[in-house]
Parts: C-alpha cells; structure tokens; sequence
C-alpha cells in the first residue's frame, strides 16, 4: 500500500537538506494528466536564499522538483520534510516560481 497524505499535512511544514532547514512548503504544483505532486513551493531560509542562488533577501520562494529526486530521497517526519540531499546540492533540484 501506498503512503498517503493530505494537503494540510505538507503545507506550512519545514522542509530539511539532510540535517539544516532549508525552508517551508507554501505550495503544491500537481500534474492535471497524471493527478501527481510534482513540485513543491518552498519559501527558503534567507541564509539557504543567499548561499544557493545568491539572492540578498529573506521569503525567496523557489520550485522544488520532486521528478528529479530518487524514490525515497523524500520523506515526511516529525521535523517536517526531509530531503536526502545536501545543500550544496539544492540548486539542482530548484526552479525560480512561475506566475499563472
């Protein structure tokens, strides 16, 4: 069986590179064709804003493409959100907010 979870369970939780919080969920971007999650809206932490994309400000929000992770590299906590990759690795897996 599958693991399951409800909206209100991943809005608004904390969202972690291995052991350093890198930001919250604000957002959720869902495949209409296949009804998948296949990106996560994360406000980051102004220190991971500046360090990873170089931005000078707190509240960036960025794109996180879950497609691009292995199977098991997320995983829900008590923390909140745990991505099996390093910081150094974000940029990777991040993509600027488009408007609709």
């Amino acid at each position: 069986m599958s693991a399951k979870a409800k909206s209100k369970e991943i809005l608004d939780k904390d969202v972690w590179a291995v052991d350093e919080k890198i930001g919250k969920v604000k957002d959720i971007e869902i495949d209409l064709d296949d009804w998948k999650v296949t990106q996560l809206e994360v406000e980051l932490e102004k220190d991971v804003a500046e360090s990873v994309l170089g931005a000078k400000k707190g509240g960036v929000r960025n794109m996180l493409d879950l497609s691009a992770l292995e199977k098991g590299a997320l995983r829900r906590t008590d923390k909140g959100l745990l991505l099996q990759i390093r910081k150094d690795q974000l940029h990777m897996y991040l993509k600027p907010v488009v408007g609709t």
